[in-house]
């Protein structure tokens, strides 16, 4: 086994890789930007590097660095965590060339299904239903206006090299379409340096379905109970849960077997998420594969009681897996809400400034990923997600129950949270029937401040702040 690796991120997720990690007996190196010098990662890792710079581009984003800090503490391996350069292949390309293992898929593996365009087709060749749309990428408005009009309105705009809801546009009318590529090519550029985009048929409510997948260097693929992930603001995700009750267990094994071809067609290794739209009539389509762990991953975790990060680090390794795919069936149900610094009330704005208290929940069931302490500072250069909360029951009432009474001890001062949205949503009638779309937010919430809310947010001046206050959006994942 490893004996040290290095973590090239920060906050929740590079806690919870040096958890394992510690757990394994592997000792951690932490990298950390000048604003993070004091964060918790950087606490709680056995060696830590400042690699500076106030923002990701002058610090986490910088390969020369990370690498740098691996070589001079003697790391053997690189976990990029997500976000950053997780899904980058000339990093992963980089941490091989420079002597060190990258916990991840192959640098080619990587580019094949890490770029939108190139998965689509390497679906197509493995037999993976796909939405209609354009076989590649596409920038003369011209032909993206023919495709459009071939498969019909609405349509999506999609980065063609990164995901997480960058570079997208749901285009309704043909008159909305050149200024829609426009922004979406500019978004793209902005947030992966690649403006190439490209357009499929947008299919009206469909639930949000992904697949979990392990695959080592000896051929071995597996794929896991599903996640939910339809409860989503600005294409992100907020709530999630697995198992889906849309999913029967003939769609879980079609599902799962079809990500499993598709892994199998790229030659992909160590886990990766493939994720699908299911519409009403139980079809499924492939969107695309994120290569790497997801944010999502810890209800995966208590489902089925494996840790992902602990398999992502032995096929690293070179091990084989030892889980059979007979032993992956759902254990009960979890739920995971994301805590983010975000004003749910003024169309989920993302917020900046300290957090002056922080209580967080406990109880059986009950977990908590983050990296909040009083005093925690958030800012305009990091994405607003501050916390995960997961809650895990015998089935879904327990687990929903469990979830409300989580997040009503869940205090945080200083900033606004999306604790009030994931409190409605976990609560609501929709919800708690199953019985819900990715239309979720658009449906049922309305972004209006509760009556019984009015008189403490006057009191706070929170409520005059909320109509003042000029907020910026953060630019980094």
């Amino acid at each position: 086994m490893f004996s040290k690796i290095l973590i090239a991120n920060r906050g929740e997720i590079a806690l919870r890789v040096i958890d394992t990690c510690q757990r394994l007996g592997i000792a951690t190196v932490a990298v950390h930007s000048l604003p993070d010098s004091n964060a918790l990662h950087v606490q709680k890792a056995d060696e830590a590097v400042n690699i500076g710079g106030a923002t990701p581009r002058e610090s986490y984003l910088i390969i020369e660095k990370i690498i740098d800090a691996a070589k001079k503490t003697g790391a053997e391996a690189i976990h990029p965590g997500y976000g950053f350069l997780s899904e980058n292949a000339q990093f992963a390309q980089a941490v091989l060339d420079a002597g060190l293992v990258f916990i991840g898929p192959s640098p080619k593996a990587i580019h094949a299904l890490g770029d939108k365009t190139e998965a689509r087709a390497l679906a197509i060749a493995a037999q993976v239903p796909i939405s209609p749309g354009s076989d590649g990428a596409v920038s003369d408005p011209e032909e993206i206006a023919h495709i459009a009009q071939q498969i019909g309105y609405p349509v999506l705009l999609k980065a063609a090299a990164g995901g997480g809801g960058k570079g997208m546009r749901l285009i309704e009318h043909a008159e909305d379409l050149l200024d829609g590529l426009r922004a979406a090519q500019g978004e793209a550029l902005a947030s992966f340096g690649d403006d190439r985009v490209f357009i499929e048929k947008f299919i009206i409510s469909p639930r949000h379905i992904e697949i979990q997948i392990l695959a080592d260097q000896f051929g071995t693929i597996l794929y896991f109970p599903e996640r939910e992930c339809s409860v989503q603001r600005r294409h992100q995700k907020v709530v999630e849960e697995s198992p889906s009750t849309a999913v029967t267990a003939e769609i879980r094994t079609a599902m799962g077997e079809a990500a499993a071809r598709l892994v199998a067609t790229s030659g992909y290794t160590n886990a990766g998420t493939l994720e699908f739209l299911l519409d009403a009539s139980g079809a499924f389509y492939f969107m695309e594969v994120n290569t790497r762990l997801q944010v999502e991953h810890p209800i995966t975790e208590m489902v089925t009681g494996i840790d992902l990060v602990e398999q992502q680090i032995r096929i690293a390794f070179g091990e084989h897996l030892a889980i059979k795919q007979q032993d992956l069936v759902p254990k009960g149900h979890a739920i995971e809400c994301r805590i983010c610094a975000e004003d749910v009330y003024n169309e989920f704005l993302p917020e900046t400034g300290i957090a002056r208290y922080v209580a967080l929940p406990k109880g059986e069931g009950v977990r908590n990923d983050t990296a909040l302490f009083p005093g925690f500072e958030v800012s305009v250069n990091y994405d607003s997600m501050i916390a995960k909360l997961i809650c895990h029951g015998k089935d879904r009432n327990e687990s929903i129950d469990r979830t409300l009474e989580a997040l009503n001890s869940y205090h945080i001062a200083g900033l606004r949270t999306t604790i009030p949205f994931c409190q409605f949503t976990v609560d609501s009638e929709a919800f708690r029937s199953g019985d819900y779309s990715t239309a979720f937010v658009s449906t049922y919430w309305k972004g209006e401040i509760p009556e019984e809310l009015h008189p403490l947010l006057l009191a706070s001046g929170v409520f005059a702040k909320h109509h003042q206050e000029e907020r910026r959006t953060p630019i980094y994942p």
